[in-house]
């Protein structure tokens, strides 16, 4: 049998390399003739550079930037020397995983950092970016970045603004920056819009990266400010856009001040898989992700797979940590079956610290399944 293995990291305890490996050993140990082929995949979000870099047979790039708090920190992106295309998660500079639960503010955070991963692209001359959003500790519009950049957004004294949550209402002018970007690409597999109550980026993400009540309230009319003071300058309105609200509106940054177009994050990561070819060699699919509940059928890497799956008749079948999603979602998200690996209640951590040997072995018995 042939087996295609595409799987995203399972967060906190292994990434897609090692989750793709661990299946892929279960399935051996059940049909030690199978053809296995790993595809560490990734949706956008954290990882996604990895990915990308692995795929191409690119080297990853170290630099010196600032976290979200501005502390100094050591990040990384990919690189691509013969194409010169620049591979970079603002997740690796400005993400929520880099800072304990009591430093998660978004009225202090600035995505800075990930301004710096673009300069040093630039610097080393590339041709093109791929920007992945997701997993961001920000709602700064934007901001911080492309003060990174050379732009320069001051307040009614004149004073030069940092690029923080806090700084959104106090924006009076905007002074573009003379840097000369290559195309980039912003990988969002969400389609929300800046601001509003609604869906607007403040309202849907600022809790989870630390925002109270009155600060969502804060930030989203922030975020509403900048958008007018982008549209007066420029005519253009990006605030409605669908991804503008991603990575607390750094969707809407990257099209105001980048000049960058969004994509779907997971198309291009299967797009640069070469996923299309590798289905159809296949006899079945698995898959995997930390957690499988309602949030897979909205722009999730297991969907992707799924709806490509569906057009060569492929059976994807999904390996995950928590099973959250009722059988009508599996259903609906075009999985063929969807199993839990977890053998027995237990702490998290050791879930975590058991998740290669669990993938392993829940393979193990799926592919026995398959034999019979």
């Amino acid at each position: 049998m042939q087996f295609l293995i595409a799987a995203d990291s399972f967060k906190d305890a292994l990434p897609a390399v090692e989750v793709c490996s661990a299946i892929a050993r279960g399935i051996k140990r059940a049909i030690p003739t199978a053809s296995c082929t790993e595809l560490p995949l990734a949706d956008g979000g954290e990882g996604t550079a990895l990915a990308l870099t692995q795929l191409t047979d690119g080297a990853l790039i170290s630099c010196s930037v600032q976290d979200p708090l501005g502390r100094a920190i050591e990040a990384q992106y990919g690189w691509k020397k013969e194409t010169a295309t620049a591979f970079i998660d603002m997740a690796a500079a400005s993400g929520l995983q880099i800072l304990q639960q009591d430093e998660r503010n978004p009225m202090l955070t600035s995505t800075y950092g990930t301004g710096e991963l673009i300069h040093d692209a630039v610097v080393r001359g590339a041709k093109k970016i791929v920007l992945g959003i997701g997993g961001s500790a920000t709602n700064d519009g934007g901001l911080g970045m492309a003060s990174a950049l050379g732009h320069q957004f001051l307040a009614k004294t004149g004073a030069s603004l940092t690029g923080k949550g806090q700084d959104l209402q106090q924006v009076v002018t905007w002074k573009k920056g003379t840097l000369n970007l290559p195309p980039i690409e912003v990988l969002c597999d969400v389609d929300n819009p800046l601001c509003g109550s609604d869906r607007g980026a403040a309202y849907v993400y600022g809790p989870q990266k630390g925002a109270t009540p009155e600060q969502v309230e804060t930030l989203d009319a922030g975020l509403s400010h900048l958008a007018k003071v982008v549209r007066e300058e420029t005519g253009n309105d990006y605030a409605n856009i669908p991804g503008a609200g991603a990575a607390g509106g750094l969707g809407f940054g990257a099209l105001a001040f980048l000049g960058a177009t969004l994509r779907s994050g997971i198309q291009t990561v299967l797009e640069y898989a070469q996923f299309e070819q590798h289905l159809s060699a296949c006899d079945v699919v698995f898959t995997g992700e930390g957690k499988l509940d309602e949030q897979t059928l909205q722009g999730k890497l297991i969907q992707g797979i799924c709806q490509q799956a569906q057009s060569h008749n492929k059976p994807v079948i999904a390996l995950c940590g928590a099973l959250l999603a009722k059988p009508e979602a599996i259903q609906k998200i075009g999985l063929q079956a969807a199993f839990s690996i977890q053998p027995k209640p237990r702490a998290l951590s050791e879930a975590l610290e058991q998740t290669a040997t669990d993938l392993e072995e829940t393979a193990f018995h799926i592919s026995r399944l398959l034999t019979s």
